[in-house]
């Protein structure tokens, strides 16, 4: 059994392990964002458009997703509908040079957690991956009020 002090050495670490890809423009990615600090959970913050993901990041954060690359394309306010990116003709690799060149077309926010990672649209999504318990009652930028249920992902 772990002592207090090494249970809250071993939670912080966790907590210490999550990771979301952020628009602080999107008021779904500052509402997850805060969602997850409500969590007690200070997760690294890459603002995806000042420091996008490599190619081969962007490939593992699908993979990751379980998700095709596809569905993490974002259409508006992005060139998606310019670059005819709707055609099924695109490969990933493709589709990987558009997201490298044009780093707005990566829908967010995503956040990794050692439960998952998920591309979090609504940001209650989010809840499934948290590496903490359920927590308290949580209100969204637009007063919209989030339960959380308690549900985890197992792995």
């Amino acid at each position: 059994m772990l002592t207090h002090t090494a249970e809250r050495a071993r939670q912080n670490a966790v907590m210490s392990e999550v990771t979301i890809y952020h628009n602080p423009a999107c008021g779904t990615s500052r509402n997850t964002l805060a969602l997850l600090r409500h969590a007690g959970i200070e997760p690294t913050v890459i603002e995806y458009l000042k420091t996008p993901p490599t190619r081969e990041q962007m490939r593992e954060i699908a993979t990751a997703t379980g998700q095709p690359l596809r569905a993490l394309l974002r259409e508006k306010g992005t060139p998606y509908a310019e670059l005819d990116l709707g055609n099924s003709k695109w490969t990933d690799d493709e589709l990987l040079d558009f997201i490298a060149q044009y780093p707005i077309l990566m829908n967010r926010p995503i956040v990794a957690t050692a439960l998952g990672t998920k591309l979090c649209r609504p940001s209650e999504e989010v809840l499934e991956i948290l590496p903490v318990g359920k927590i308290a009652p949580f209100t969204k930028e637009d007063g919209e009020p989030i339960e959380d249920t308690g549900a985890r992902r197992t792995r």
